[in-house]
């Protein structure tokens, strides 16, 4: 789930910066450029580890800055495929579930990848809210804001930047994950996207499994 990537940059640091060490002015600038920032095919920054080494500090004619060439270590998030994931319940509406692994909010279990036979049961007293419940042997398993839900990772892409967006689209997503999600599949969307599910057993909410375990001990 989380990779340390090499990466050499070269940028320049403000006149108002150089009064630090040089290493906590450039890593300042450093978790400005790349914190909570998708880069393709490495993933999610979380973190930049360490510096392994700074060159330059060069002044040009009519910039104040100083440039520097760095090397550096980023902790990045970047889950594999086949990889499961446990998660919360953020969000549930007739259109599916939003889910949260704390640092990152955007993963989406679209409904007509759910497990089937699955229904929606609205919230009366919050507008577009609800519950899902799938239906197995006869029996109810609800997926509440309680339990913790499993799921597989099916897939990791990187979209192209688009040149123009709709006002009405949805903000774009760097990068795309998707997850197997007990018969269905999820995106999970902020600056990344990749793809799952919980269609197997064990993936889905935790609570499931758990009963099912008691019932057979019983």
């Amino acid at each position: 789930m989380f990779y340390l990537s090499r990466i050499e940059h070269t940028f320049r640091v403000p006149p108002s910066l150089l009064n630090l060490p040089i290493e906590e002015a450039i890593k300042g600038e450093l978790e400005k450029l790349f914190l909570d920032k998708v880069i393709a095919d490495l993933g999610l920054c979380v973190s930049v580890y360490d510096i392994k080494s700074i060159e330059g500090g060069f002044i040009f004619p009519s910039d104040g800055a100083a440039t520097y060439t760095v090397v550096f270590r980023l902790i990045m998030f970047r889950p594999f495929v086949g990889e499961i994931i446990a998660a919360k319940v953020k969000e549930s509406n007739a259109t599916g579930l939003r889910l949260s692994i704390g640092f990152f909010d955007d993963i989406y279990i679209p409904a007509h990848l759910f497990p089937k036979p699955s229904s929606f049961k609205p919230d009366p007293n919050k507008k577009d809210k609800g519950t899902w419940e799938w239906e197995y042997d006869e029996e109810p398993y609800i997926i509440d804001g309680i339990d913790e839900i499993k799921f597989r990772v099916h897939n990791v892409s990187y979209p192209p930047i688009p040149i123009e967006q709709p006002k009405e689209a949805k903000p774009f997503a760097p990068m795309v994950i998707t997850f197997l999600c007990m018969s269905s599949s999820v995106s999970l969307l902020h600056m990344l996207g990749p793809k799952g599910s919980i269609d197997e057993d064990g993936l889905g909410p935790v609570s499931w499994w758990v009963d099912a375990e008691e019932t057979k001990e019983s």
